[in-house]
C-alpha cells in the first residue's frame, strides 16, 4: 500500500497546484484505480526466478500441488508444460503458456473442444474447465473441485443445478439423487444424435438406465403399472427423473384416461409380454376421443405430413412435462424432422418462441390454412405479440392467451422476455418514425405496389448471428439500411429488398 499512498500524495500535490478540490478527488481515484488494475493483471512472482528454472524449484514452495487422491497427469511433465516464466529487469512473472485456461486444456484434451463437438455440450465445458476442475490435484476423481454427491454445500453439480432441492408437500423426490449425480450422468458425454442419452449426458439410455435399479419383474412395480409390460418403455415419458410436485415422480401433464387410472380405456390385457390396444391401431384409438383433430388434419388447406401418421410419433400417450404431451419437449419434438431449423439453433441469438416457448407458438402442428402452417398470415403473425394493439387475454389459471386462446403464455412472459411492442400507427413507425412495415403503394397508382415489405423483409423468424434477428445475419447499421435505401442523402429513394 506504500506505493498507493505515494501516488495519492503525488496526485494531491498536482491537485494543490491546480487549486481545485474536485481535481484532487479525480486524481486520487484515478491513482487508486491504476494501482488496483496493476495488482490484478501483473501476477508478479514473490521471488526472482530463472526463466529456465527446473520444475523442482517450483515444488520447493508448491509441493501441495502434487498431493491429493487425484493428481493431474500433466504434473509429471513438469510445471513449464503449462506455465512460463518471464523476467523483465528485476520483475518475475509466471503465466500460462496460452491466453486462456480453456485454450491450455485443449492442447491435450482436444476431444473436449466445444466447437468441434456435434450435439449438446455441458455449458461449463464450453467456457472454463476450471469452473469444475482443479488444474493440479484434488481429493476427488478427475480433479473435481467438489464431489458429485452430497448436499448443496458439498455437491459440485448443485453449485449450478438446483433440481431436486425443493420438493413441495405431496410431491416426490428420486432417491437416486442421494447416490450422486454421476450415478446417472457423465458430464462430458454428447453425440450428434438428439437422443435423451446425448442431450442430458446420461450414462446409458432409458429404460436400460432405470432398470439397473428398478426391476421390471418386481411384483409391486408390475401391480403399479396395471400388469402392463413397462420394462421396455421410456420411463421419463411418464416420470420426472429428479423431482415432481406429484407422487411417484409423475410428470406435470397427464393424459386424462391415464391420470384417472382408466388404463382399460386404451389397453386390453397384455398378451405374450406385449401391449394390446382396444383398437386395431394407434390412430384409430386416438380419434375415438380426438375426432376434432382428425377432422382438422383431413380438412386442412395446408396439411402437416407429420400429423398424418401415428399420433404417438409426436405425443406421449401417458404423460409429459409439457402441455400437449410432446414426447420430448415443445422444441425438440419438431427439430427431429426439421433439421434445417435445428442448424439455426447454433446461432447465438434466438427468437424466444422458436427455441424457448415452442414451435407451436407460431405454427399449427396438425394443419392449417396458411403457408408454413403459420397461425396468421403475413405481418399479423408477428403483430400478435409485437403490435400496438396486442392485448393478451388473462385466463382463469393466471396465464396469458394469444391467437384467440389457442396459445397460453406465462403471466410474466412479456416482462421476462422483454417483448418489444412496436409504436405503429397506420402501418408506420418501425424502426423509425414513419418507416413502413408493410407493402408501400405507388402514390401514382394505389393499386400498384411500389415496394414489397413485410416483417420478414428485415427479420429472420428463428435465429441470427447478430442481435435484432436481421436477415442474412447482418448487423444493425446503415449498411443494412443500404439494402433498400441506396441514396443516404435522400432516404426516400428505395428499392424492394433483394433487388
Amino acid at each position: 500500500m506504500n506505493l498507493l499512498h505515494h501516488r495519492i500524495r503525488l496526485s494531491s500535490s498536482v491537485a494543490s497546484k491546480c487549486g481545485h478540490p474536485v481535481v484532487f478527488r479525480i486524481l486520487a481515484v484515478a491513482a487508486f484505480l491504476v494501482f488496483i488494475t496493476a495488482r490484478a493483471t501483473a501476477a508478479i512472482h514473490p521471488v526472482p526466478l530463472d526463466p529456465k528454472a527446473d520444475p523442482s524449484t517450483c515444488l520447493q514452495c508448491h509441493e501441495d500441488k502434487t498431493k491429493g487422491k487425484s493428481v493431474h497427469s500433466a504434473m509429471q511433465l513438469g510445471c513449464l508444460t503449462c506455465h512460463e516464466i518471464r523476467v523483465n529487469k528485476d520483475v518475475t512473472r509466471v503465466k500460462l503458456i496460452t491466453a486462456t485456461p480453456v485454450s491450455l486444456c485443449l492442447t491435450c484434451h482436444a476431444d473436449k473442444k466445444a466447437s468441434d463437438i456435434k450435439g449438446t455440450v455441458h455449458p461449463p465445458a464450453v467456457r472454463d474447465c476450471m469452473s469444475c476442475h482443479d488444474p493440479h490435484s484434488s481429493d476427488n476423481k478427475n480433479q473435481l473441485l467438489k464431489p458429485e454427491s452430497g448436499d448443496a454445500k458439498d455437491n459440485l453439480c448443485l453449485s449450478c443445478h438446483t433440481t431436486g432441492m425443493s420438493t413441495l408437500a405431496g410431491g416426490s423426490r428420486h432417491a437416486a439423487l442421494d447416490m450422486g449425480c454421476d450415478t446417472c450422468h457423465l458430464t462430458h458425454k454428447t453425440g450428434p444424435e438428439p437422443t435423451i442419452e446425448n442431450r442430458f449426458h446420461l450414462t446409458k439410455a432409458t429404460p436400460a438406465l432405470c432398470v439397473d435399479c428398478h426391476d421390471p419383474k418386481d411384483a409391486d412395480l408390475q401391480k403399479a403399472h396395471n400388469n402392463q409390460p413397462f420394462g421396455t418403455a421410456n420411463c421419463v415419458e411418464c416420470h420426472d427423473p429428479h423431482q415432481s410436485d406429484k407422487p411417484k415422480l409423475m410428470a406435470k401433464f397427464q393424459h386424462a384416461p391415464f391420470q384417472a387410472g382408466g388404463c382399460d380405456t386404451c389397453h386390453a390385457p397384455a398378451k405374450d409380454g406385449k401391449v394390446v390396444l382396444t383398437q386395431t391401431d394407434v390412430k384409430s384409438l386416438c380419434v375415438t376421443c380426438h375426432d376434432d383433430k382428425a377432422k382438422l388434419i383431413d380438412n386442412a388447406k395446408v396439411p402437416h405430413p407429420g400429423a398424418a401418421g401415428d399420433c404417438t410419433d409426436c405425443h406421449s400417450p401417458h404423460a409429459s412435462n409439457e402441455s400437449g404431451l410432446p414426447k420430448t419437449d415443445s422444441v425438440s419434438i419438431c427439430l427431429g424432422c426439421h433439421s434445417d431449423v435445428q442448424e439455426e439453433a447454433k446461432k447465438p441469438f434466438h427468437h424466444q418462441p422458436a427455441f424457448g416457448l415452442g414451435c407451436a407458438t407460431c405454427h399449427t402442428p396438425h394443419g392449417g390454412d396458411n403457408d408454413h402452417l403459420l397461425r396468421a398470415a403475413g405481418n399479423a403473425l408477428c403483430l400478435e405479440c409485437h403490435g400496438p394493439d396486442s392485448v393478451p387475454q388473462k385466463t382463469d389459471d393466471g396465464m396469458l392467451a394469444i391467437f384467440n386462446g389457442q396459445i397460453k403464455l406465462p403471466a410474466d412472459y412479456y416482462q421476462k422476455n422483454q417483448v418489444p411492442i412496436l409504436p405503429l400507427k397506420f402501418g408506420l413507425g418501425h424502426p423509425v418514425d414513419y418507416h413502413p412495415v408493410s407493402d408501400v403503394m405507388d402514390p401514382k397508382s394505389l393499386t400498384k405496389i411500389k415496394a414489397h415489405l413485410t416483417c420478414l423483409s428485415c427479420h429472420q423468424p428463428h435465429a441470427s448471428a447478430q442481435p435484432n434477428l436481421l436477415v442474412k445475419d447482418q448487423a444493425n447499421n446503415m449498411q443494412f439500411c443500404d439494402m433498400c435505401h441506396k441514396n443516404r442523402l435522400n432516404m426516400e429513394e428505395t428499392v424492394s429488398p433483394g433487388n
